[in-house]
Order: C-alpha cells, then structure tokens, then sequence
C-alpha cells in the first residue's frame, strides 16, 4: 500500500509511493480540492492537464448536493465528474462541527440541519463511510470531532475521546474494496492529548493517519510546535496527511517533518481574489524558503495597477498553453472587467504552482537538499 522510497538525512522528510484503487501516487503530493465535484472553476481535463496525481472531495457536500441517489445513479464521483485517478474524501466532520447553530454532537454521530433547505440528518462514523462508498473515493476518512482553536481542555479531551470512540466503530465497517481508511488524530494543542490520541488510533491499525485540528488560526510556530511532538508518534511505514495546510513555506516546513500529503483552498481561493502565485528560482530544482536568498515564491495582485502595461507572459515556464500565452496586462484587464476567465487562469496558475512545489519538494528530498 505505502513505500517509502527515500529517507532525508537532513530531516524527517521523505518520499514514497501510495498505492490506490485508481493508481499510485508519489509522496509528498498536494490535492486541490473538488469539495463539491469539481476544483472551482476548472474542469476535470483541467486537472489533468496540470497533472495532478489525486483530488479530494467532501461527504457532507455530496451527501446534500448532488445526493446519494444521483451519485450511485451515475455509479460513483469518478463517472460523474470524468476523473480516473485517486480521489481522498473527507469524512465531513469539519463542515459540520464548522456549522455550530445547526448542529449537535451525539455520542453516536452529529445531527445537523442542511445549510442549503434545512433538511435533518444524522451522520454516525458508519453513515459517513456509507456514503464515501457510494462516492467510490479511495482514501475515506473517518467521523471525527474537530475542536475549535482556543477550546478549553475539557472540550478538546472530549472531542479525542468521542473521535477515539467513532475510529473504534468505523474499523467494523471498513469496506471490502480497495479502498483505504484513514484516521484523524486530534488533540487541539496539548501535548497530552495529542499523544493519547495518536496512541489510541495507531493501536486501532488504520491504513493511514491524518493530523486534524491544526490550520484553524493557531500561530505558525505552535502548528509546527504540535507536529515536532505528534508526527514522530505515528508509523513510519504509514502515509501522514496535514489536512487543510497551507501556504507554501508552511507546506515545505511540514514535509520537513515527515508529511506525506496535504490539501488547502489557498490556491482557487487566492485566485478568486486576483492573487497569483510564481516561483522566483524557475530554474532550480528546491530554494529555500528563507535565508541569505529570499523567499521562495512571490504571491501579487494581478489588480494592482504595475501590471496594466506588463506584457510578459502571465508564466513564462508553464506547461500549460494559455498561462505561456496571455499576458499579465491582459490577466489584470479581466480582473477589472469582471470577466469570468480571469478566475479560470488564476485557478490555473495557482494550482499549477501548488503542484509544482511538491514536485520540486520531491526532487529535492531525491537529491538530498531537503
């Protein structure tokens, strides 16, 4: 299933080959997110295109939109939204506990109330995989209890026990296909409970581990303060998924640590908003993301005024036609004018350079510079 196929001398970092149902994929790897079928504004081709190995989508949206009867109607996800490769789907404890005025938590699930028409529902840890196996993913999450940042002990001690609780359940009905089941380790940012957690999953023998609860507003230096001491708890021979992390230099000092997979919004989220993302070594291999060199990336506003008369290629290097072709004046003209194509390049642009890193990052552990 997973192979560590080189180990850092530097650092904890490494990669590796997780094998899937839809393929294998080389570690460490970035997924955009196709939250409710489709990474905003770019089509499936799209996605390959960029060469984007795995995605990941989201159970409680597909649950509300499209629906299960469509889902299995159109014989899974992977049919319906024309995508042949891997496919990670989160359990959808984040969306729910996220919405705190229409739901309550159970011992045996979360009820809630859709944000969309109101409709009840009850998702217990065997309803969420129920409904990752219609969706066809193949990697599903477990149901998990995601506290807030700042929450007090007793909160967080709860939200370990009860995710404890729901793993121990979810292992009776993991499925009879290839699929892969992962656990969340929570915690908040106690040291203690973290540990507990991570014990109490890695004992339950799960095919993988994801760290939760992290990327919520804490400061950067307790996110990495918390994976020092959770990471090193977790099997080596296990893939580690960061879940919702982040901006590049967070990403590079993850993987550091001996992250293997990562998802974030930032990249169509940022696109959206005129910000594009560029590599200021285009030629190198790795560059650090801090020291006597500089950042490693620059991140603009497209909007602001420097770019109305610059005619340089909006990536000179891309891969793909259209960033190589269209000019940054006319990338910042559609952001003024409101046209629609605007977010599709941007989107483009910015995945592609969420994808890149991480193939820059493996190359870079391959040759030892990480």
């Amino acid at each position: 299933m997973f192979k560590i196929t080189k180990q850092s001398k530097k650092s904890q970092a490494r990669t590796g080959v997780l094998k899937t149902a839809h393929g294998s994929v080389q570690t460490p790897f970035f997924m955009p997110i196709a939250t409710k079928g489709a990474v905003k504004s770019l089509t499936s081709d799209d996605i390959r295109r960029l060469k984007a190995q795995i995605i990941l989508s989201n159970t409680y949206h597909q649950l509300l939109r499209p629906g299960l009867e469509v889902l299995k109607k159109a014989k899974g996800l992977h049919k319906f939204m024309d995508w042949d490769k891997p496919m990670l789907t989160d359990s959808g404890g984040f969306q729910v506990f996220s919405l705190t005025k229409i739901r309550k938590i159970l011992p045996n699930g979360v009820k809630f109330r859709s944000h969309i028409d109101g409709r009840e529902f009850l998702l217990t840890p065997k309803k969420a995989l129920e409904i990752q196996k219609v969706i066809g993913s193949d990697i599903r999450m477990v149901l998990d209890v995601c506290p807030s940042y700042g929450c007090s002990k007793k909160e967080s001690q709860s939200a370990v026990d009860l995710t404890t609780k729901w793993a121990k359940e979810s292992k009776k009905f993991k499925s009879k296909d290839r699929s892969l089941l992962f656990a969340i380790v929570q915690g908040s940012t106690s040291k203690d409970l973290r540990l507990k957690s991570a014990k109490e999953l890695v004992d339950l023998n799960f095919d993988g581990y994801a760290i939760g609860g992290l990327a919520v507003g804490e400061p950067g230096k307790e996110m990495l303060n918390v994976l020092d001491y959770t990471v090193p708890a977790l099997p080596k021979d296990r893939p580690r998924y960061l879940m919702g992390l982040g901006f590049p230099e967070q990403i590079v000092e993850a993987v550091k640590r001996g992250i293997d997979m990562f998802d974030c919004v930032i990249p169509t989220r940022e696109a959206r908003h005129g910000r594009i993302y560029s590599f200021r070594y285009p030629d190198r291999a790795y560059s650090r993301v801090e020291g006597s060199r500089g950042k490693l990336y620059d991140a603009v506003s497209i909007t602001n005024a420097k770019f109305a008369k610059d005619f340089s290629p909006i990536n000179p290097s891309s891969k793909v036609r259209e960033l190589k072709m269209y000019t940054k004046a006319y990338l910042h003209h559609l952001f003024k004018t409101q046209e629609p194509v605007s977010i599709r390049l941007a989107s483009l642009n910015n995945v592609e350079f969420y994808l890149e890193l991480m193939q820059r990052l493996r190359v870079a552990v391959k040759k030892g510079e990480v």
